[in-house]
This record gives structure tokens, C-alpha cells and sequence, in this order.
């Protein structure tokens, strides 16, 4: 019997390292729990172009949006740990667990980790061109003048927390109003629905540069090269705001084989190993390339999930 049980664990074994070494061969469907041109579908679509080369089969972006990500969260939870459906999603996926009292999934039971793909350093804090200022000092005492809206892609969104930071630090109460997802907030912002937004750089730069948009600071702990001339949210008027915009990275579902998660892992690797041009889009636009590996990643993931906790606890954000 012992020799029978080594000997299936053997052969099991021999199969998923031989599974391994022909994946893929038919293309990959990445869900993006967010609508098309937001800050998440941004940098997966740049990432996934270099990692086709690698991969050898096309990395299909299949976005669906809805409810701060879970709609789309939940696809990936019940899909077939095969390595052909994977999630490429932001820090929002951590602080969900926090927001929602029931969600149609447990977020560390139903999926498995695979990297951080970028760690974010911070928010553009971008407003309307007819909003009557150009710095946080004066957006400060222009929100206690009169009513101001920000808006975020979605309750609980790292948008959503930076506003509130914002106005807890600045004294001012901002309306908060949610979108469903990045690129509808930033639609809104173009169109004058919404006084401010905390876009990601990759998103706002080419707005702020046109002049579609104001840029007023930048939430991080120092600028970044793409707008040397904004200023960070410190050191224009309120000193020690910094919120940074967390990871951006893949999960697969549970049971995904560790092969399989290693064999992302290592083709987000060799992309930006591959590209200096790709990586250097990621650092001038606010994010720095990551790519740790799943064990490393998970280590990470669950300690988010509880420091989002207790912010949401703080900030007394009601839960859905």
C-alpha cells in the first residue's frame, strides 16, 4: 500500500511538471475586475503585451467591472485551477473583505497568490480645469468654502481612502461620490460631474500634460519624474499626508497548481528583465516594477488584508 501511495504521488507529480512544461496552448484569459481604461487596465495591458513573448500564447484581457472588482473576482474564484483564467487586480481586493459583510467568495480561501506585479507609489490628485485652484492650500480653503465632490472608482477603492485621509488631514468634508471603476470616475472628472479625482499617474499624466485636467499634488512621499514640477501633497500644504496606491497583481483560483504560479511569476520577471522600456513606463508614471514570488506574495496579501481593516475600522466606513 505505502508503495502504491509513493508511487501515485510520484506519478502526479511527473504529470504536473510535464503539464507545466507545455503550458500554455491555447491563450489565457486575464479578468480585469474593472472597466476598460482605468488604472488596473492600464498596466496589465502593457505587461501582458511583453509577457506574450515569453508565454507564447496571447494573454486575452477580459474586463468586468462591478461592484468595487467583485464581479469580476468572482469569476476567477470559480473558475478551473488550470492556468487558463487568472485575476489581475489592485489593492482593492484586499480591502473588499473589510467593506462588503458577505461576499459570493472568501478572499484567501478561494484564490492563490501569485505576484505583485507593481507596487504603486502614489495618487494624482487631479482636478477640473474650472476648479478655482492650483494647489492643495487653495483646494483646502476652497472645500470650507463651499461643497466640493471627489470622486473614486468605488466605495472602499484606494481613491475613496485618499479622499478621506485627505479630508480627515485637511479638515474638509469632500462629498464622496463612487463610480464603477477608474475609467467611469475619470469620465466624470473630463466632464465637470466630479471636482477632484486621485487617478494613477499612467491615467492622469497625459490629461494633466494636455491640460484636460489640473494637477494639484501628488499623494506619495515624493514626486514622480513623469510631473517633476507637481508637488507632493506634503509639501504643499499639508505635512505628513502620504498615501501611496498599494500593489497591482494576478491571482489564480484555489488549487492552482504552485508550478503554475511559479511559471507566472517568473514570465512577469523576465518581462520587465526583457524591456527597460516597460519598466521605465511603470516608474515614471508612479509604480515600481515587483514581481515577488507567490509564497512571498501571500505572506503580503494576507498581512493587507488585515491592515485595510483596521483603516476602514478608523476611517468608520459603514460596510456594504
Amino acid at each position: 500500500m505505502v508503495r502504491l501511495i509513493i508511487s501515485a504521488v510520484a506519478a502526479a507529480t511527473t504529470i504536473g511538471a510535464a503539464y507545466a512544461q507545455n503550458f500554455p496552448v491555447r491563450p489565457i484569459r486575464v479578468v480585469v475586475p474593472f472597466p476598460a481604461g482605468g488604472n488596473v487596465d492600464t498596466y496589465i495591458r502593457q505587461l501582458a503585451r511583453q509577457m506574450e513573448s515569453t508565454i507564447g500564447q496571447p494573454l486575452v484581457i477580459d474586463n468586468r467591472g462591478g461592484a468595487n472588482g467583485i464581479v469580476g473576482c468572482d469569476i476567477v474564484a470559480k473558475a478551473a485551477p488550470d492556468g487558463y483564467t487568472i485575476l489581475a487586480t489592485s489593492i482593492a481586493f484586499a480591502v473588499n473583505p473589510s467593506l462588503y459583510k458577505k461576499l459570493p467568495y472568501d478572499s484567501e480561501r478561494d484564490f492563490t497568490p501569485i505576484t505583485n506585479y507593481a507596487n504603486g507609489l502614489g495618487y494624482v490628485m487631479a482636478a477640473h480645469p474650472s476648479v478655482p485652484a492650483s494647489n492643495v492650500k487653495d483646494l483646502i480653503a476652497l472645500a470650507k468654502k463651499q461643497p466640493l465632490r471627489y470622486g473614486s472608482a468605488g466605495i472602499g477603492n484606494g481613491q475613496h481612502l485618499a479622499g478621506e485621509l485627505f479630508n480627515q488631514m485637511a479638515g474638509v468634508n469632500m462629498q464622496h461620490v463612487p463610480y464603477k471603476g477608474g475609467g467611469p470616475v475619470l469620465t466624470a472628472l473630463l466632464a465637470g460631474e466630479v471636482h477632484i479625482n486621485f487617478p494613477g499617474a499612467s491615467v492622469a499624466v497625459p490629461h494633466v500634460k494636455s491640460g484636460r485636467l489640473k494637477g494639484i499634488a501628488f499623494t506619495g512621499n515624493k514626486r514622480i519624474s513623469s510631473l517633476p514640477d507637481l508637488p507632493t501633497v506634503a509639501e504643499s500644504g499639508l505635512p505628513g499626508f502620504v498615501f501611496d496606491t498599494g500593489w497591482h497583481a494576478m491571482f489564480g483560483p484555489a488549487k492552482l497548481p504552485a508550478n503554475l504560479a511559479n511559471r507566472f511569476q517568473g514570465d512577469v520577471r523576465k518581462a520587465f528583465d526583457a524591456s527597460p522600456a516597460l519598466r521605465e513606463t511603470f516608474i515614471s508614471t508612479g509604480y515600481e516594477p515587483a514581481g515577488a514570488t507567490p509564497a512571498a506574495f501571500s505572506k503580503l496579501f494576507v498581512a493587507d488584508v488585515k491592515r485595510f481593516a483596521d483603516i476602514v475600522r478608523a476611517a468608520k466606513i459603514e460596510q456594504q
